[in-house]
């Protein structure tokens, strides 16, 4: 997904430009801290308490002039509207939080308003339209079957509330293609390159990012 981030960020914006970065539930900041050594300005918005203290903790470790371009906001991610004025960031991120929100179409616009013309929206969300793969593959058919009936988010209504609220799909990827089966705990294997070199091939690859476990969704503002 970072290497899919990159691609966007460096096809869109002039190379060297210090961007206006949005982490909307940035957890432990791993994806604010990446952008921020790559020399954007970025805020973080997160509302768990614990994710924000370890975030801290790792940005502490870093030299003065990267910690100076990262700010963290303790907040709801449906309250960007509450610290920023619209069109305040080039790039806004929301990656695994979604799936947890209530009114994600809400939240949805909330993030496109904080938007200025041309930017991007990053998302990575779970695939709705293939909810059964995770159940199947491992075996637990009736967690497959009731994977069939779920009202999560899919291609295309993500496709059509991007264009309704301004900012239409420009490219999409599946994350997680191959791997979504693997144990959390599972020992990274000695040909780690080549696994992420196919999962990368696959998650633009139809049909393959198709059935992905996520999907990483990139609109821009018009």
């Amino acid at each position: 997904m970072a290497r899919q981030l990159e691609e966007q960020v460096v096809g869109r914006f002039p190379v060297g430009r210090r961007l206006r970065v949005l982490d909307v539930g940035m957890g432990r900041g791993t994806q604010t801290l990446r952008l921020a050594r790559a020399g954007h300005q970025v805020t973080g918005v997160e509302q768990d308490a614990t994710m924000i203290a370890a975030a801290r903790e790792t940005f502490a470790g870093e030299p003065e002039g990267i910690r100076e371009r990262m700010r963290v906001i303790e907040g709801h991610a449906g309250d960007t509207g509450v610290h920023f004025l619209p069109g305040s960031f080039d790039v806004v991120l929301c990656h695994g939080v979604l799936m947890d929100v209530e009114e994600p179409d809400a939240l949805l616009a909330g993030m496109a308003r904080m938007l200025a013309p041309g930017g991007l929206l990053s998302l990575l969300v779970r695939n709705g339209d293939a909810p059964a793969m995770r159940s199947g593959l491992s075996g637990d058919w009736a967690g497959a079957l009731a994977g069939f009936c779920t009202t999560a988010y899919g291609l295309k209504r993500l496709t059509s509330t991007l264009a309704g609220i301004g900012a239409p799909l420009h490219t999409w990827y599946g994350v997680r293609v191959f791997t979504d089966t693997v144990a959390d705990d599972a020992c990274p294997p000695a040909d780690l390159d080549t696994l992420l070199a196919v999962e990368d091939r696959a998650g633009r690859t139809d049909p393959y990012r198709g059935v992905a476990a996520l999907l990483h969704l990139c609109g821009v503002r018009g």
